[in-house]
């Protein structure tokens, strides 16, 4: 650390959230899987539509490869399914991740998307463990790198 204000402020995390949702799906996926295909479903259009998240614009039924699914809110709620069997499995894995980067204290997510929740937070510093994690990932790094 060069510098830090505030590293220990409790924040809600927003878009953020998605930089654990790719660390923890890409820790469960195996190489063969970004292959894989899923199809979109309605509980995950309208879970994004009603909440308001930002979109990549799948639509119900289209199906995707798992590897396009790493980048986008609606795809990371399909990659949560995918990869856990449903969203709240999902959490479960990303709190199990805090743990074992020693956030738990203080770190605590509720959904895989970022959507405000008061029990929904962590640190900036816990951010910045968070996207160190991800970036040490060659397949995380190649995600959250891409321009397009």
């Amino acid at each position: 650390i060069l510098a830090e204000k505030e590293a220990q402020a409790v924040i809600n995390p927003a878009s953020m959230t998605k930089v654990l949702t790719l660390l923890v799906a890409v820790e469960q996926l195996e190489e063969a899987d970004l292959e894989d295909t899923f199809t979109m479903t309605i509980d995950i259009t309208d879970y994004c539509y009603v909440n308001d998240c930002s979109v990549v614009g799948l639509d119900v039924g289209e199906t995707v490869s798992v590897r396009e699914l790493l980048y986008g809110a609606d795809a990371a709620l399909g990659l949560a399914v995918y990869t856990a069997g449903s969203h709240e499995s999902f959490v479960k894995l990303m709190n199990e991740k805090l743990e074992e980067l020693g956030l738990s204290q203080t770190a605590h997510f509720t959904n895989c998307v970022g959507l405000y929740d008061e029990a929904h937070h962590c640190t900036v510093t816990d951010m910045a463990v968070i996207l160190k994690a991800a970036m040490d990932n060659e397949l995380c790094r190649e995600v959250l790198s891409a321009h397009t």
